[in-house]
């Protein structure tokens, strides 16, 4: 049976196709994977040999090298399996497929292929599908940015969006949300590209590219429904974006996800889609930024003495008794395959509409000049809100520097130099 070392690798010996069928291979590979856990699978092309590589913790992780002939192998079976066209090598393919692991446990495998230049790469998204949805209050949000969320949820209309990089889990965000929403009161639709998990109650669906059903069409005939609450999974073009304010201003409540790099920046990419910036600022509730840490491994975190003084001045108000006088490093063990961390948790800072930035948004100001009037308003940023994880030593200023550019450090710091608390 494949085993993991305590360096999250396998021996090459492993990964032997004359050993097991790729089938059974395969599937211990997606079991290991999952046990981890991983939310990626990769195989990667080379010169000389494919590499297959997990991303655990958002971080990539080689497991093992193997011939061009057993990857070749491995890709024909798993499009197979997802019923994708296996002669077709040139273009780029998505896919789905339920692979059953252990009894009635099942992962759901998101396949992508893409060509390159020394073969076809295999990408796949695992989704266990027996987890638990997350409740809001274990995403890991501050309590005042909690509080800031679910008074945004009480809102009768409006527009919110969920904003963060590919993997920071806006999704899940937004899935807690609905969850929180979902109590019989109100309908809920959602347009998802694609469906993650089905959720019990919520009216879904998905966006099908090979039919021509895409989310400008879907969320006009979702409208038709009558629904008290929208969410649409992603906002990538402008008829969806204008769509989706126009329905937020017409008294729905609207969620979407749209890729930005901080709160603010969200309303730049919805005017470069040609939103008018009055109906935007009347129709926006907030903006949530999220990323995601790692945690560390509290067996074998190392304390550090710190001065509090010095590194937590930007956030003394909201520390609680005890918190910031010691900080840790990340340092590995047995039970966190020597990485130092064990899981991950959701960094946010929520942006919620008053009436200043509304009319700053109608008058075209910059994201940065919106950002920095929040943050005078009293908003936790990201990097603040980092730094909180790191002074209660959930994570270290390592993963905080890795999460926010060092850029983002200047501005925060200017932000708040300025502000009156």
């Amino acid at each position: 049976m494949i085993t993991v070392s305590d360096r999250v690798e396998f021996k090459p010996e492993d990964v032997n196709l004359n050993i097991a069928g790729v089938g059974e291979t395969f599937t211990r590979l997606i079991r290991e994977a999952v046990h981890l856990p991983a939310s990626d699978l990769h195989f990667n092309w080379n010169e000389d040999d494919v590499t297959i590589s997990v991303r655990h913790l958002g971080m990539l992780r080689r497991w093992s090298n193997i011939t061009r002939e057993e990857g070749s192998r491995f890709i024909t079976y798993v499009k197979a399996a997802a019923g994708m066209d296996v002669a077709k090598k040139q273009r780029p393919q998505d896919g789905r497929w339920v692979c059953t692991l252990d009894g009635n446990r099942r992962a759901d495998l998101r396949i992508s292929t893409i060509p390159t230049l020394y073969g076809e790469d295999l990408a796949i998204r695992l989704l266990e599908r027996e987890l638990p949805l997350l409740e809001i209050e274990n995403l890991g949000l501050h309590p005042k940015n909690q509080f800031e969320l679910l008074d945004l949820l009480n809102k009768p209309g409006g527009l919110m969006l969920v904003t963060g990089p590919a993997g920071t889990g806006k999704t899940t965000t937004l899935y807690a949300c609905l969850h929180r929403l979902n109590d019989d009161t109100r309908k809920i639709n959602t347009i998802e590209d694609p469906i993650e998990y089905s959720l019990p109650g919520i009216r879904q669906s998905q966006v099908n590219h090979r039919q021509g059903l895409e989310f400008p069409e879907l969320l006009r005939s979702v409208l038709r429904q009558t629904p008290d609450v929208i969410m649409v999974g992603e906002i990538r073009d402008p008829v969806t974006a204008e769509t989706a304010v126009r329905a937020a201003n017409s008294g729905h409540l609207v969620f979407a996800t749209l890729h930005a790099p901080r709160a603010a920046g969200a309303i730049e990419s919805m005017l470069a889609l040609g939103v008018t910036p009055h109906f935007l600022a009347t129709s926006l509730l907030g903006i949530v930024s999220q990323r995601l840490v790692r945690t560390l491994c509290d067996y074998c975190k190392l304390p550090l003495e710190v001065d509090k003084s010095q590194l937590f001045t930007s956030v003394d108000r909201w520390l609680e008794p005890g918190q910031g006088g010691r900080i840790y490093a990340a340092d590995g063990c047995g039970r966190c395959q020597h990485e130092g961390y064990r899981s991950r948790t959701g960094v946010f800072e929520v942006l919620r509409m008053t009436g200043e930035l509304r009319q700053m948004i109608a008058q075209g100001r910059t994201a940065r000049e919106v950002q920095e009037e929040a943050i005078r308003q009293g908003m936790l940023d990201l990097r603040r809100a980092a730094l909180l994880k790191v002074a209660a030593g959930q994570t270290t200023t390592d993963e905080l520097a890795r999460i926010v550019p060092a850029e983002r450090f200047v501005e925060a710091a200017a932000a708040v130099a300025c502000s009156d608390f």
